[in-house]
């Protein structure tokens, strides 16, 4: 038996699993974000037996950590594999409006959009609302056709919401439509198929990155993540944000990077998991 550990939800089940002697494999540990979880990560990073790691600077940040460089192993990021797949058929073959729904005006798309998607920052959840304000009077300005979704659950999210309401209720705004989610592979085709993501979420670092997606990425989330040559960082200024969208748009999209995996992650983690000697004792290597 071997207990998969990833975020908070999984912390207080590696501390059972320690206790109990069961090893614990760890995914995505050894990663720099500019978010609250960067400390639980790094828990459960000591908690684990086996390191599943998506990129090789986590993989050395986990060694230096202590632990033993024959238990880590760079197998890249799960959801990359999704991304992969993605490629095989990229086309968006289905309208957003008709199959999700959501509410706002309904632009057509048919020359182009971008796609936003902006999460609080946990750190800066007093800010939430300022921050979302810059990025929606930038993508207004622009009158580009744009997708935008809801804040992920964490601290600050309902300062984004507030700040969307209140600039819909207060604006017209004959370019955007607000969606709650999508599901993953169509979100993906979605974003495959954009001029760029406009944001901070995760999503524009890992699986853009490997599809060639440019990305505004927006403020300090993603602070200290690996990236491909697909992002460009802005502080959360509106005429920032607006100048580095116009900038993809003209230079059009980036090469591919391969620095979260291949698209082969499961298999790897399955070969790791499969062929490793498990153990549930340790000491810190230095």
């Amino acid at each position: 038996m071997v207990v998969i550990a990833d975020r908070f939800e999984t912390l207080s089940v590696s501390i059972a699993a320690a206790y109990q002697n069961i090893p614990v494999a760890h995914v995505q540990g050894g990663e720099i974000t500019g978010n609250i979880d960067e400390k639980v990560r790094h828990a459960n990073t000591k908690l684990a037996d086996v390191h599943l790691v998506a990129s090789e600077n986590a993989r050395k940040r986990v060694i230096r950590l202590g632990e033993d460089p024959a238990y880590v192993f760079n197998t890249g990021c799960p959801s990359i594999d999704i991304a992969a797949e993605i490629l095989q058929t990229p086309e968006l073959t289905f309208n957003p409006y008709k199959k999700y729904g959501g509410v706002g005006e309904t632009p057509s798309y048919d020359n182009g959009y971008i796609v936003v998607m902006q999460h609080p920052v946990t750190t800066e959840y007093e800010e939430s609302k300022h921050q979302i304000e810059k990025t929606l009077k930038a993508v207004h300005e622009l009158e580009i056709p744009s997708f935008w979704f809801w804040p992920n659950v964490d601290a600050g999210a309902d300062g984004i919401s507030h700040g969307i309401r209140a600039y819909r209720e207060n604006n017209r705004l004959p370019n955007m439509h607000f969606f709650k989610n999508m599901e993953p592979e169509d979100f993906l085709r979605l974003l495959y198929n954009s001029k760029c993501l406009v944001g901070n979420s995760s999503v524009g670092i890992r699986e853009c990155a490997f599809l060639g997606v440019p990305v505004v990425n927006i403020g300090s989330r993603q602070a200290g993540r690996d990236r491909g040559e697909n992002v460009i960082d802005v502080a959360n200024n509106k005429e920032a944000i607006g100048h580095a969208i116009k900038r993809w748009i003209k230079n059009g999209k980036p090469p591919e990077s391969d620095v979260y995996g291949g698209g082969n992650s499961g298999k790897k983690m399955a070969d790791v998991l499969g062929t490793v000697e498990l153990r549930f004792h340790k000491k810190i290597n230095f």
